[in-house]
């Protein structure tokens, strides 16, 4: 990322932002935890993109570069916390599970922050409890390095209902299918068909901000039926689709 400014406070408010607008590469010296309370954020880092709905948060750890980009009608609500306060012990951007209370908490520290009285102070400890209870989890899309790699998972972004399998978008890029299949697992973590999950649930959420039809995501995203689709939604993000826009 190019341009990076270096923000030494992560501040914690609540922003607004547009279907499509962004917030380019920055960096603080300070953890920031990034939660969706409309819409859905999208975090980017050289190491790939981690992306929220309603039901999960962000956690940025100090120091790292990152871009904000918004989903559908985005309330960004930013938390800062300094750098040797790090409930969590996480070195590395991590989505986690946000519950009913820690959505509440979340919300309520960020309407007023300038406060700093007592009740405030209360509020922050219960809310470092939470973060540290809360589970993490899988909602991460890593960036490819190698070549090789990089060019089948651009096919899978330009259309993530992109039906054909690993041996054949090998053949398709001039790759190995084992090469490939080893690459996946090494330098991204996860195997081919769970990095394309993935990506399509990446996709899905952004077209559900846009208030597109759960029948044309499904669609679109190539899952076999809308069935398929809810089942797979309502196992990664805690509810169905019909809901994402209500919920928010």
């Amino acid at each position: 990322m190019s341009n990076i400014r270096h923000l030494p406070e992560a501040c914690t408010r609540v922003q607004s932002l547009a279907a499509g607008e962004s917030i380019d590469a920055h960096r603080h010296d300070d953890h920031q935890i990034v939660y969706a309370g409309s819409g859905v954020v999208a975090v980017t880092t050289d190491a790939g993109t981690w992306f929220a709905p309603g039901t999960r948060a962000i956690w940025v750890p100090a120091g790292t570069v990152h871009a904000h980009r918004a989903h559908g009608h985005l309330d960004l609500h930013l938390v800062g916390l300094p750098a040797t306060d790090n409930p969590l012990g996480l070195d590395t951007p991590t989505v986690l599970a946000v519950s009913p209370l820690l959505r509440e908490l979340i919300r309520a520290y960020t309407a007023a922050p300038d406060d700093t009285g007592p009740e405030r102070r209360r509020l922050r400890a219960v809310l470092r409890d939470q973060l540290r209870a809360s589970p993490q989890q899988p909602v991460h899309l890593p960036s490819p390095t190698d070549p090789r790699l990089a060019a089948v998972c651009a096919l899978l972004h330009e259309d993530p209902a992109e039906p054909r399998t690993l041996a054949a978008l090998a053949t398709a890029t001039g790759a190995g299918e084992r090469t490939l299949s080893r690459l996946f697992r090494s330098e991204l973590g996860m195997t081919f068909p769970q990095w394309r999950t993935q990506s399509r649930l990446y996709h899905a959420l952004r077209m559900l901000a846009d208030d597109t039809p759960v029948t044309t995501v499904a669609h679109r995203c190539g899952w076999s039926s809308t069935s398929a689709f809810i089942d797979v939604f309502r196992r990664s993000f805690g509810y169905t689709p019909g809901t994402h826009n209500r919920r928010s």
